[in-house]
């Protein structure tokens, strides 16, 4: 089977544009890949170095998340990014291969730089997280990279990369693919994008009162002032939402209604919440026994990290001989 490799930062609980983003997706993967996905700590650390306390439980919820979604640990590896030391041995190599010029022109650093003003982050480490971004992702010799368009530029540098070890030391790591998949972009409760950092996101692990309450809040069609006015659902941010999570005849009919009055946006609310906790409620269950068994998910934490020692110890026998440096 080809090879997949992606992660993300432990930011905690995961929310539904996380879920719908990625992690819908990885659980696709797994069935069709021999996919590797970890927790990335050590790029947490390129921007939370100085408060690391939430790391490890952020680390677990996230897992938690994960397990609860359908990732299968006998489908997938799942693994922890700081408990593979050999990252940070494939990170330095790297690093030495890689010109300053390259990590200039990634357009992501100067976009964090300009919007990340509540931490420092001009340091080494966050200048070349891309360099162990593709450390992680050779390390398993991915074949593919599940990102979206806006990543695109990563991969790029990670094969880049790649190609220059292989031009010095011999064909070690194969040049990964991106591989771009239909995501749902999701809005959040505020109109803006579904982000934890703008505090308007429905968490996957949201009570059905807690997701009626968010859903309550929304903002609707600002043309529509009155009950009795007629609406307009191509420009409200809860009848889009609703579309997402229902059959296409069930939201056009709610269209239907909204339009001559026959519904009003608490009704569309309404209709929305149910979709949702309807929705997620497979995931909720999950969600449900792994919270009471943290010990299994740390189990499966841990075991998974050490498959991933063992295959990434490979590879760097690989790399080390390529490179008369083994002993």
């Amino acid at each position: 089977m080809k090879r997949i490799v992606s992660g993300m930062r432990p930011t905690g609980k995961l929310h539904l544009g996380n879920y719908e983003g990625a992690l819908k997706n990885w659980v696709k993967l797994q069935d069709q890949y021999q996919c590797y996905f970890f927790v990335a700590d050590w790029h947490a650390l390129t921007s939370d170095y100085a408060d690391t306390s939430k790391i490890k439980e952020n680390t677990l919820a996230m897992v938690t998340d994960w397990l609860a979604a359908g990732l299968d640990p006998n489908k997938c590896v799942i693994f922890a990014q700081s408990l593979v030391p050999q990252h940070a041995e494939l990170h330095l190599i790297f690093s030495t291969l890689t010109p300053l010029g390259w990590l200039e022109r990634v357009p992501t650093y100067k976009e964090m730089r300009e919007n990340i003003t509540d931490k420092d982050i001009g340091n080494y480490a966050f200048f070349g997280y891309p360099v162990l971004q593709a450390a992680d992702i050779c390390m398993y010799k991915a074949d593919y990279v599940p990102v979206g368009k806006d990543q695109a530029a990563h991969i790029e540098l990670t094969r880049e990369i790649a190609r220059r070890f292989n031009q010095f030391y011999g064909d070690v790591f194969p040049e990964p693919q991106a591989l771009h998949t239909e995501v749902l972009q999701l809005t959040g409760l505020d109109g803006r994008k579904m982000s934890k950092s703008y505090n308007n996101t429905i968490e996957l692990s949201d009570t059905a009162d807690s997701i009626q309450a968010k859903v309550r809040k929304m903002i609707t069609d600002r043309t529509r002032i009155k009950r009795t006015d007629p609406g307009h659902p191509e420009d409200c941010d809860v009848c889009k939402m609703h579309r997402l999570f229902v059959p296409t005849a069930v939201a056009d009919q709610y269209d239907a209604d909204c339009r001559v009055a026959n519904i009003g946006c608490v009704d569309r609310k309404k209709a929305l919440a149910n979709a949702l906790i309807e929705y997620l409620a497979p995931i909720t269950e999950r969600l449900n026994y792994y919270r009471d068994h943290q010990d299994e998910v740390r189990d499966i934490l841990l075991e998974g990290s050490k498959k991933a020692r063992e295959e990434a110890e490979r590879i760097m026998h690989d790399v080390r001989g390529a490179m008369k440096i083994d002993w």
